[in-house]
């Protein structure tokens, strides 16, 4: 009985585990190249970089673990990836230190928002069809993305494909674990990418001095803000709710604030709870079982820290995997995400047409003013809903002379 105990303990242990992989494999190899980008941008030397890609790892990963474990729900933390594309133009005019000085200011707005409770609030007035749509239309661009691959290298696109369906077929709960074992074993074989080239070195923190102006605080802090707010918090937050997670989002935003604020020093712009990826490990892909999903986030968190520890060398590592690899990747294991947020989002009647504008305009991911169509599709369907289903009073009629 031990035994057979300790094998369901095991079992449950690798859809998890595989789910947060392939996360972390979509983080890193997806948008982690625009870190270095930005890094260059503001003249940083090979060390100060290892440092943000130190502080930046360690930091989402002890937050996601601590959350995780505690909540005992999948909660992906992740760095701002609109933050740092963003910063690819900030950091050409604003001095490192000074940009340090207005991450830790933004960390300090996130702490306030979570322990006001403010943030909760708006999540909770959302209709569920209208953050059903919202999830759909971040995920499409990804869906895409795994066919259109297809163009790079159709036979990569393919096999994955073939994989997956036949994997769906027979063995549901290991598909995604299936396609990724394929995945590098044809990578390899073809000849596609070379780990010969890859040495693990350890990564040094370097603190930086923070300063403070004005200038920074407008052009860095307050922007950073309010892209990392509506660009990842509230995508993120809709994310688990989808899913049919509760935890409240002022923790999140404290904690994550809190580690914000303490990592900004080492280099760290800002992290915040996962949209995209998060996604991954919120599903049933992750686990059939709701319950035991949180191990996807505690394995996360675990996968960070290694890739914290060995800064731009594992950075390195995902970065080789060829782009149309990770995107057929992260698109297939999303599709039933997709699927289950368009359902959901078409299923009231009477919100479906506010949902479908929802799903479009994120979906079309205009930029304005800088905010991600994230932002607007919300802000769409959420004026689309009061206009069309709020009640307005009429006018009495005087009575006839």
């Amino acid at each position: 009985m031990k035994t057979l105990t300790t094998s369901l303990r095991g079992r449950d242990l690798i859809s998890p585990v595989i789910a947060a992989l392939i996360s972390v494999i979509v983080n890193y190899g997806g948008t982690f190249i625009l870190v270095f980008q930005a890094a260059k941008v503001a003249g940083l030397s090979p060390e100060m970089t290892a440092s943000w890609i130190w502080s930046i790892s360690i930091g989402v990963g002890v937050t996601g673990i601590w959350l995780s474990y505690r909540y005992k729900e999948p909660i992906i933390t992740a760095w701002s990836t609109p933050g740092v594309a963003f910063l690819v133009s900030a950091l050409a005019v604003t001095p490192y230190p000074e940009a340090i000085g207005a991450y830790m200011i933004s960390a300090v707005g996130f702490i306030i928002l979570g322990m006001s409770g403010m943030f909760e609030r708006f999540v909770r007035l959302i209709p569920p069809g209208i953050a059903s749509g919202l999830l759909a239309g971040i995920l499409l661009q990804f869906g895409i993305s795994a066919f259109a691959g297809a163009k790079v290298d159709p036979l990569l696109v393919i096999v994955l494909f073939a994989a997956y369906i036949v994997l769906r077929r027979f063995t549901s709960r290991y598909a995604i674990v299936g396609i990724l074992t394929i995945g590098l074993i044809y990578l390899i074989f073809m000849g596609k990418t070379n780990f010969s080239t890859i040495q693990l070195a350890i990564a040094s923190p370097v603190f930086i001095v923070p300063e403070f102006s004005l200038h920074a605080v407008l052009g860095v802090a307050l922007p950073l803000f309010i892209i990392t707010l509506t660009g990842q918090y509230m995508p993120g937050m809709l994310v688990l709710r989808n899913d049919g997670f509760k935890t409240s989002a002022n923790p999140i935003l404290a904690v994550t604030g809190l580690g914000s604020l303490l990592a900004a020093p080492f280099g760290s712009h800002a992290f915040n709870v996962a949209a995209i990826t998060a996604a991954i490990c919120t599903g049933k892909d992750a686990h059939e079982d709701p319950t035991k999903r949180y191990i996807a986030g505690i394995a996360c968190g675990v996968f960070y820290i290694f890739v914290g520890i060995f800064g731009v060398t594992l950075a390195a590592l995902f970065l080789i995997l060829p782009a149309t690899f990770i995107a057929t990747l992260a698109g297939l294991a999303l599709l039933g995400t997709i699927g289950g947020s368009l359902a959901n989002a078409l299923t009231d009647p009477k919100g479906r047409e506010t949902a479908l504008i929802t799903f479009l305009a994120t979906a079309a991911n205009v930029t304005l003013l800088g905010v991600g169509g994230a932002f607007w599709g919300l802000l769409a369907g959420m004026i689309a809903h009061l206009l069309m289903n709020s009640t307005f009073p009429q006018k009495k009629r005087a009575p006839n002379a």
